[in-house]
C-alpha cells in the first residue's frame, strides 16, 4: 500500500481508507494552467485542514482546481513529504470514541520549494487567475525581519506581489489562517512594511504600495487541534500494509511523515472580502461573514475558550512531567486552573458571536476535545514559542477587562500562569530534575535575567523588568494590577521541589 497516484486506481489496496472521489490528474493540469489558490506553509495543519477543504468541494463537483502549495522555512518537508508521495497525504482523524477516519488527500497540485523554484512561484503569483493566497507560518512568521531576507516567507511572499503588479494581474486576498489576534491586519502591516523598503531600495516600483492597497487582508479564526505524527498511528498503518508511515524529524526540527493526525472537531470563519472571487468554501463548512464578526470568534477562542488553556495545560504539563494533554486535563487540580481562567477570568468580556456559541464551545474543548486520549498531543508541543502567544492569550484579557472596568486585584489563574511560566524557564521540573526547555527564541531574554535562580533561591531578586515588559505579555502587569501577585507566586513556586503540585492543591482545589 504506497501512497502514489498510480495506486490510486487499485481501490481492492485500501479497504478502510477513503480514496479521492474526482479526476486527480485533471484536477493537477488545470491548477498548474490556472492557479486560484495558492497557500504559504506546507505544514499538518495545511495538510489535514484547509486542503481536505479544498477535497471536498472537488468531490462536490463545487471546483475543477486544487491547491498549490509553498514551503520557506522548512524545505525539507517537500522534500520528504511531498515529492516521495506525489503530493498525495493521509489524513488520520482520530475520534472521542476511539474510532478512526483515514482520508487520502489529493487537492495539493503542486508542492513549491520557495528557494529552489522561486522563478515558477513567481509565475503562480502572478497568474490572473490566483484567487488568494493564504498562510499558516505561525505567529512568529508575522515578525518583519531587520532587512529583506530572501529567505523570509513574507518577504517571498512581497516579491511575488511585486511581480503581480508588474504583470497587471488582478488585486486578490492574502488571508492569514494562523492563531493571531486580528491576524489579517497583523499580515497587511508586515507587508506594507516589506512593500515600503522594496520602494526604497529600488527593487520595486513606486506604484507598488498603491497596488497593496487595493489587495484584501481577511481576517480569520482557524480551529483544529493538530499534534505531530505519533508512533502509534505509525505502527497501526505499517501494521495494516501501509508503506512510508515513518515519522521523519527535519533539520529545523518540523515532525512530519506521510501521514497527518488531527482530532475530529474544526472551525474556520474568515472575513468574506475576496476581490478576485474564492473557492466555494462554505459548502464544506467554512463560515464566510463579517470582520467583526470574525474578530469575537477570535477573541472567544484565542483569548479565551481554547488557547489560552492549551498553554497553561503546555507549561504545567512540562513541569509535572505529563506526556499527553488529555492526560493534564485528567488532573483535577489543573482542570480547576483552566475552569478558573476561563469562566472566572476570560469569559466575563467574550462577546457572543452569533455564529458559534461561546460556552458551547468552551465546554466542548473542555469535555470533548481536550480530554480526548487518541490525540496524543504533547504539553512539549504546546509550550513551544509560549513568549509569542502570551500577549494574545493573556494581554489582550487584561486589557479587555480594564476596558470594561473589572478588577484584576482578585484574579487567580492568570497571575498563577504568568509565575509557572517563568517557573518552567528555570528549565527545572516540579521535582527538581533538569528538563528541557521547548524551543522558544523570545524567552531568551527572560531566561538570561532569571539565570542563576534555582529551587529554594531566596529573594533579593527583581522580576520588575519582565513582568512590566509590554512586549511579553501585552501589557505592564503591574498597570494590571496582576504583577505583585505573580511575585508572589513566582516566591513559592522557586521555593522548594514539589511546589508546583502543592500551590495547585493549594489555589484551586
Amino acid at each position: 500500500m504506497k501512497l502514489n497516484k498510480e495506486n490510486l486506481s487499485k481501490k481492492d489496496l485500501w479497504q478502510g481508507y477513503i480514496l479521492p472521489a474526482f479526476d486527480v490528474e485533471a484536477m493537477v493540469n488545470k491548477t498548474k494552467k490556472e492557479p486560484i489558490w495558492l497557500h504559504m506553509g506546507a505544514g499538518n495543519i495545511f495538510r489535514i485542514f484547509p486542503a481536505v477543504l479544498q477535497q471536498t468541494i472537488l468531490e462536490a463537483g463545487l471546483t475543477d482546481r486544487g491547491i498549490t502549495v509553498c514551503e520557506c522555512y522548512d524545505e525539507e518537508i517537500i522534500e520528504r513529504v511531498f515529492t516521495p508521495f506525489d503530493n498525495l497525504s493521509l489524513s488520520v482523524i482520530l475520534k472521542t470514541d476511539g474510532t478512526v477516519d483515514k482520508k487520502i488527500t489529493a487537492s495539493v497540485a503542486e508542492a513549491i520549494s520557495a528557494n529552489s523554484q522561486r522563478e515558477r512561484l513567481m509565475e503562480v503569483c502572478s497568474a490572473k487567475s490566483l484567487q488568494m493566497i493564504s498562510f499558516t507560518i505561525t505567529e512568529k512568521g508575522y515578525n518583519v525581519p531587520p532587512n529583506l531576507d530572501k529567505a523570509n516567507v513574507l518577504v517571498v511572499v512581497a516579491e511575488g506581489l511585486a511581480a503581480r503588479h508588474k504583470a497587471g494581474a488582478p488585486p486578490l486576498a492574502l488571508v492569514s489562517m494562523d492563531n493571531c489576534s486580528k491576524n489579517g491586519d497583523l499580515l497587511k502591516s508586515a507587508v506594507k512594511k516589506i512593500a515600503a523598503a522594496m520602494i526604497d531600495n529600488g527593487s520595486a516600483e513606486k506604484s507598488f504600495m498603491d497596488y497593496i492597497e487595493t489587495l484584501a487582508f481577511p481576517c480569520s479564526m482557524i480551529d483544529k487541534i493538530t499534534p505531530r505524527p505519533s508512533n502509534d498511528v505509525s505502527e497501526k498503518l505499517t501494521a495494516e500494509g501501509y508503506e512510508g508511515a515513518e515519522i521523519i524529524t527535519t533539520k529545523k526540527g518540523t515532525w512530519i511523515s506521510s501521514f497527518v493526525i488531527a482530532e475530529e472537531s474544526e472551525y474556520l470563519v474568515i472575513e468574506n472580502d475576496f476581490p478576485n472571487g474564492r473557492p466555494p468554501l462554505e459548502k464544506a463548512g467554512v463560515i464566510f461573514t463579517d470582520k467583526d464578526t470574525v474578530e469575537k470568534v477570535e477573541k472567544m477562542k484565542v483569548c479565551t475558550c481554547l488557547n489560552p488553556l492549551h498553554t497553561v495545560l503546555g507549561i504545567a504539563g512540562c513541569l509535572l512531567g505529563y506526556k499527553t494533554i488529555s492526560q493534564t486535563i485528567e488532573d483535577k487540580r489543573l482542570r480547576a486552573l483552566i475552569e478558573e481562567v476561563a469562566y472566572n477570568e476570560a469569559m466575563p468580556v467574550v462577546t457572543d458571536p452569533g455564529v458559534i456559541n461561546p460556552k458551547e464551545f468552551l465546554e466542548e474543548v473542555l469535555n470533548k476535545r481536550f480530554p480526548n486520549p487518541f490525540i496524543k498531543d504533547t504539553p512539549q508541543r504546546i509550550a513551544e514559542d509560549t513568549s509569542f502567544k502570551i500577549p494574545i492569550r493573556f494581554g489582550e484579557t487584561l486589557k479587555l477587562r480594564k476596558k470594561a472596568g473589572l478588577s484584576n486585584k482578585e484574579l487567580k489563574g492568570i497571575p498563577y500562569f504568568v509565575a509557572l511560566w517563568l517557573r518552567y524557564l528555570l528549565a527545572v521540573n516540579d521535582k527538581g530534575n533538569a528538563m528541557p526547555v521547548e524551543l522558544d527564541s523570545g524567552a531568551a531574554e527572560i531566561r538570561e535575567h532569571l539565570k542563576g535562580l534555582q529551587l529554594g533561591h531566596k529573594s533579593p531578586y527583581d522580576l520588575k523588568p519582565i513582568l512590566s515588559n509590554v512586549v511579553v505579555f501585552g501589557i505592564d502587569l503591574y498597570e494590571a494590577e496582576i504583577g505583585n501577585k505573580a511575585e508572589e507566586y513566582f516566591a513559592e513556586l522557586i521555593s522548594a521541589p514539589g511546589t508546583v503540585e502543592d500551590t495547585l492543591r493549594k489555589y484551586f482545589l
